[in-house]
C-alpha cells in the first residue's frame, strides 16, 4: 500500500531510539522530511544525520519539552526549513510510576504538557496542511490499572482523552488526531531491558500476562503510528489504536 507520505513534512519529540527513533525512521523511509528532539543534542544530531542518508531533509536538536519556548522554536525551525508541517507526533514520557509529588509534577509536565505544547505550537503550520495529523503515544497504561498506574498511567489516559477532544474539534479543519497506546515494548536501553535485568521477577510476570508470549518491538509500533500519520488514514479520526499483542482485555466501547 502507497501510505502517501512522501514529500510531506514531520516533527517527532523523543525521536532518537526506542519508538521514537522507529517513527523517524520509518517516516523518512516513506519520503518525509523528519525533524526530532531528545534531550541528548549530540545523539539528536547524529540519527538526523543517519536519517538524511535516506534522501530526505532532517533536523536534530536538544530539546526538553518541559520547557515551552524550546517547543516552540524547535518546531518553528522545522517549519521554516520544511516550508510547512503536516505531521506532529507527541511520543516523549517522563515514564514517572512513583507516587511522590515530584513523579507526578513531572508526568503532567513532559507527558501532558510537553504534548499540548508541541501541539500548539505545531498548529498555524498545520492548518495550512493538506494532510495535516497529529498522532500522540500513549499506553495501555492509561486504559488499565497495571503497576504504573499512578502518574503514567493517569497521565497517559488523559493524553488519549485530549488526542480525542483535539479530533472533534479539529475535523472542520481537516486536522486528525489519534492515539497510539503500545504495550509492553522492548527495545536495547529501554525500561523492560532495565526491568529485565534489575527486576527480573516483575520482568517475568509481565511478560507471561501477554498470551503472544513476547513484548513489542518498536517497529511494531511506528508501524501503527506512521499508517496514522498518513493520508491512507484519511477518515481516521480520533481512533486509540492499541497495539499490545492482546494483552489488554477490556472492551473499547
Amino acid at each position: 500500500m502507497d501510505l502517501g507520505l512522501k514529500g510531506l513534512r514531520a516533527v517527532v519529540t523523543g525521536g532518537t531510539r526506542g519508538i521514537g527513533f522507529k517513527i523517524a525512521e520509518t517516516l523518512a523511509g516513506e519520503g518525509v522530511d523528519v525533524a526530532i528532539c531528545s534531550r541528548n543534542v549530540d545523539d539528536a544530531k547524529a540519527v538526523a544525520a543517519d536519517l538524511a542518508r535516506k534522501g530526505v531533509s532532517t533536523i536534530g536538536r536538544g530539546v526538553d519539552v518541559a520547557d515551552g519556548a524550546a517547543i516552540s522554536m524547535w518546531v518553528e525551525e522545522a517549519a521554516t526549513l520544511f516550508g510547512g508541517l503536516d505531521i506532529v507526533v507527541g511520543n516523549v514520557s517522563a515514564l514517572a510510576i512513583g507516587n511522590d509529588e515530584e513523579s507526578w509534577r513531572q508526568g503532567f509536565n513532559v507527558d501532558m504538557l510537553g504534548t499540548v505544547r508541541l501541539v500548539n505550537a505545531a498548529m498555524p503550520y498545520l492548518e495550512k496542511s493538506q494532510s495535516a495529523s497529529i498522532v500522540t503515544i500513549a499506553s495501555v497504561s492509561g486504559r488499565e490499572i497495571d503497576f504504573a498506574a499512578g502518574p503514567y498511567g493517569s497521565f497517559k489516559a488523559a493524553l488519549t482523552h485530549y488526542t480525542q477532544g483535539l479530533a472533534f474539534s479539529l475535523a472542520p479543519k481537516g486536522i486528525r488526531a489519534n492515539t497510539v497506546s503500545p504495550g509492553n515494548t522492548y527495545f536495547a536501553g529501554g525500561v523492560w531491558e532495565n526491568i529485565e535485568k534489575n527486576n527480573p521477577e516483575l520482568f517475568a510476570a509481565s511478560l507471561a500476562l501477554n498470551p503472544t508470549g513476547r513484548m513489542a518491538t518498536p517497529q511494531e509500533i511506528a508501524n501503527a503510528a506512521v499508517f496514522l500519520t498518513s493520508p491512507a488514514a484519511s477518515f481516521v479520526y480520533g481512533t486509540n489504536l492499541v497495539v499490545d499483542g492482546a494483552l489488554t482485555r477490556g472492551v473499547q466501547l
